[in-house]
């Protein structure tokens, strides 16, 4: 594989990734291609891939959320890339802002201050009986049942979260392997969430477009590229030696690339045409490259995956048909894939 030199410690892992270097989506906006990302489609009020999953595949741990969010600072206006939106509530994703690392501060209102966890328990179970008394008599309500799963969520995240997200339990060495920047914190809470069973975590790098360089393009992306380059490494190695890698897939990648034209100067512009990607474990065939754009690195041109594919392919991966993953709403089945995608079978381990 060809890497940068950017990315020593992704490189040391090479082995493990598969290079989509033919990705492509239908708009060159943020807004709209985040939301073809994250959602399959180009406007909002459509269920992310995070809630397909975890609508699928449920939970593995009923102490923890199966959907966790983490982006550092306060992003309403990105809230519905993690929306479940028609999906039950409760595979919403839920957002953590680990801008400070205190576990009562990652989660507001982790605690409650003033009823102790007992009183708490006896509360609750009289409300769940209540609610499961109002169900029965008027029949299932799946916003009612997902409120109910919520609360029984929250409650547990008291204790199981207070030792998931704090990261002081880390050695030191290890901390200062993945780096001790917001990105690297998120890559090692992601590693401590796939040992706890949490089904998915998101990563995004910063609050706003820090890769989105019209302008001081190459001295950016170094900065920029450190970073990553380090926490997404270290993630990597972690999840290969705790044999975690078999069974997580590892997806890295924006909504978009860039062009190989210069803007302004010192810039590069949104480039949706082409651009790449990687994959890493999950059930996907490790050192290769999938795909390749024209002669300039400006548009797709081999093995083409569009964004409906690559979600499809997740879903394959995730061991679930993407035209049989549905859920019926408004008179229609809906799916991640919409009406498109087709699995990229050739990433795929036999």
């Amino acid at each position: 594989l060809d890497l940068s030199d950017l990315m020593p410690n992704i490189a040391r892992h090479a082995d493990e990734l598969c290079v989509l270097r033919s990705v492509h989506g239908d708009n060159p906006n943020h807004g709209p291609a985040l939301f073809m990302m994250n959602s399959g489609v180009l406007t909002p009020n459509r269920a992310s891939f995070g809630s397909w999953l975890t609508y699928g595949l449920g939970t593995e741990n009923a102490d923890l959320p199966a959907f966790v969010v983490l982006c550092p600072g306060r992003p309403v206006r990105f809230a519905e890339l993690w929306s479940a939106a028609f999906l039950p509530s409760e595979f919403q994703g839920t957002y953590l802002n680990h801008s400070n690392l205190d576990p009562r501060k990652m989660v507001p209102n982790l605690n409650n201050p003033t009823v102790a966890s007992e009183d708490q328990r006896k509360q609750l179970d009289l409300l769940q009986e209540l609610n499961r008394d109002h169900a029965s008599a008027r029949g299932a309500d799946p916003a009612l049942e997902a409120r109910i799963q919520t609360m029984e969520t929250a409650y547990r995240m008291q204790s199981a979260a207070s030792d998931a997200f704090d990261l002081s339990r880390e050695p030191e060495r290890v901390r200062d392997r993945y780096g001790r920047t917001h990105f690297g914190n998120a890559c090692l809470l992601a590693r401590r969430l796939a040992e706890r069973g949490v089904r998915v975590t998101q990563v995004y790098y910063g609050n706003g477009q820090p890769w989105d360089t019209h302008g001081n393009h190459n001295a950016a992306t170094r900065v920029l590229a450190a970073d990553m380059d380090r926490g997404s490494g270290a993630l990597l190695g972690d999840l290969k030696a705790r044999g975690l890698l078999d069974d997580t897939l590892v997806m890295w990648g924006g909504e978009f690339g860039r062009t190989p034209t210069t803007e302004g100067g010192d810039g590069r512009d949104h480039n949706h045409h082409g651009f790449s990607m990687w994959l890493a474990g999950g059930g996907t065939k490790g050192g290769m490259a999938h795909g390749a754009t024209d002669d300039f690195g400006f548009k797709a041109t081999q093995d083409k995956v569009h964004v409906h594919d690559l979600h499809a392919t997740i879903l394959h991966l995730m061991g679930f048909d993407h035209e049989k993953l549905t859920y019926r709403h408004a008179g229609r089945d809906f799916r991640l894939t919409d009406v498109y995608g087709r699995v990229v079978r050739e990433i795929v381990k036999a």
